[in-house]
């Protein structure tokens, strides 16, 4: 079915305002409304050259580039699907997205600073991604891989872009979450649900061709993606950098005059560390942070006392990051409470006590329900999945524990369950484990987190098989080579069994145990 471009609710973001208005700023380097358009077109014409069509999914492995921006918008005026992947995934983890995803095309920077995309790429089965039939690399340099290789040239080519042909309330972007066992899931979200909470956060925090971003959160989540699309609705110039780093964060900000970043409080911690000033961002209004680090609550208030003016944020890649922030005419503990109120006025927020099943009143931690615009149309290709985190009355269970205030905002207090809070990113621990126990030598892994140096990283415990004697050394090579950085345990320990503990429902592992004794083993090393 054919769609008018005015009928597609993400394509109208970049339609409004004047052809010369500056949209985003990469690298120093002004790209106006209309360029940005023209590329957008130049893509959807390169995208169709290359066999990509309405329904068929692009992996992009990118980091914040122009061409991340114009294959996500070019995906949207031809009704083809985009699965981000994350810049820090190794091998295992792309080839589970883009074999899950169903993706016909990769595409990849060949070298951005230490990350060897064509090293990780040679370790790619093509057994696992079945539906891959072509790689596309961006910028400069080769690689050698499986499959065809295409130069991303959309930009040097008049190209005519296709009938504009697509369908606003299916899958349109499929971001990764936490995996239990297999890997992360494979969350979707439609043109609409996009737009809509787009549109909710510019009138939220009524954003305006005055305001400015800085964008210091990669695309490839949903953190740095809702914000980014919030701030196109709000028609504001939004300076993108490609990666975060501190220092030139500080110089942008400043120079700039940037009226508005979100990020963590780690990037934020970093960012003032650099600088003596007592003032040091004196144009700064919103600086919207999720608390991922130990002693954020410190930072907070060092902050609070330099002028900085921390808000804090609720989101998932489910809801869409952003979904609620905390208010600037409430006091400072409860701003920065991670939390407060939806940005969209008809989301509805409940907590379900998790002991009786009942809803609970406000003061009372459960976990978090929530219905909004902004929800998810499902896990992708896992009906199943989406049934489980879906109630009966359509809301999303968000495996997360929080309460309700009287006022009707709400505290997001910690993760149900055993998630890991690692790097920035939730991550399951059977992903981490299974690695392990595909390791020779290995008969069973369970991974907890723990707190070392101030950041909370990974720990394993490793059963050996009979007769084995897998060394530690050994083990986080090999998961170093497979996972993200963030996921490679900082200490493996030899046990001979699991603590576990009997129920109705059979025998369970212990985790809380095996996180104090893996805490108790590192503070005695």
């Amino acid at each position: 079915m054919s769609t008018q471009v005015a009928d597609l609710p993400l394509l109208a973001l970049i339609e409004q305002g004047a052809p010369d208005d500056i949209l985003f700023v990469f690298d120093g380097e002004a790209v106006t409304r209309a360029d940005f358009q023209r590329k957008v077109e130049q893509t959807a014409g390169w995208l169709a050259i290359h066999g990509i069509g309405h329904g068929d999914v692009v992996a992009v492995w990118l980091v914040n580039r122009v061409e991340w921006l114009a294959l996500f918008f070019a995906a949207a005026r031809i009704g083809a699907v985009v699965a981000a992947v994350n810049t820090r995934y190794r091998a295992a983890e792309v080839a589970h997205v883009v074999g899950l995803s169903q993706a016909k095309m990769l595409v990849l920077e060949p070298g951005f600073r230490s990350i060897d995309f064509p090293a990780i790429l040679t370790d790619l089965d093509p057994a696992s991604v079945p539906a891959l039939k072509k790689i596309a690399i961006v910028g400069a340099g080769d690689v050698r891989t499986h499959w065809p290789t295409a130069r991303f040239d959309a930009f040097a080519r008049e190209t005519r872009p296709p009938p504009v042909h697509s369908t606003p309330d299916l899958p349109l972007l499929l971001f990764t979450t936490s995996g239990t066992t297999k890997g992360p899931k494979l969350v979707a979200h439609s043109q609409k649900t996009l737009a809509r909470h787009a549109r909710d956060i510019a009138d939220a925090l009524a954003i305006g061709r005055e305001k400015s971003l800085l964008a210091i959160l990669p695309f490839c989540g949903t953190f740095g993606m809702a914000s980014l699309l919030g701030f196109l609705a709000g028609g504001t110039r939004i300076h993108v950098m490609d990666a975060f780093d501190a220092a030139p964060a500080l110089r942008i900000l400043r120079s700039e005059k940037i009226t508005h970043s979100f990020g963590s409080d780690e990037m934020f911690r970093r960012i003032l560390a650099l600088t003596d000033e007592l003032k040091p961002l004196p144009h700064a209004e919103v600086l919207g942070f999720a608390a991922f680090q130990p002693g954020w609550r410190d930072f907070a208030a060092e902050a609070e006392r330099r002028g900085l003016p921390l808000h804090g944020l609720y989101g998932s890649s489910e809801v869409q990051a952003l979904f609620s922030i905390g208010r600037a005419d409430v006091a400072f503990a409860d701003r920065i409470e991670c939390g407060g109120w939806p940005m969209c006025p008809q989301a509805r927020v409940r907590i379900r006590d998790t002991e009786t099943g009942e809803l609970a009143a406000p003061g009372v931690s459960g976990e978090i329900e929530i219905d909004a615009p902004s929800r998810f149309l499902g896990y992708f290709r896992n009906p199943q999945a989406t049934a489980e985190a879906t109630t009966p009355d359509g809301f999303f269970r968000t495996g997360d524990i929080g309460r309700m205030r009287a006022d009707g905002s709400f505290i997001y207090e910690t993760r149900a369950g055993d998630a890991m809070r690692l790097g920035g990113f939730l991550v399951g621990p059977g992903e981490i484990e299974d690695e392990l126990k595909a390791c020779d030598g290995v008969a069973d892994a369970q991974v907890v987190a723990v707190e070392m140096g101030n950041q909370a990283r990974c720990a394993a415990f490793v059963i050996a098989k009979p007769g084995a004697a897998p060394r530690e050394s050994d083990l986080i090579a090999h998961v170093k080579a497979r996972l993200a950085g963030y996921k490679v345990p900082a200490r493996i320990f030899f046990i001979d069994a699991f603590p576990v503990t009997d129920s109705a429902n059979g025998v369970k592992i212990q985790r809380a145990k095996l996180r104090a004794m893996a805490m108790e083993r590192i503070a005695a090393a």
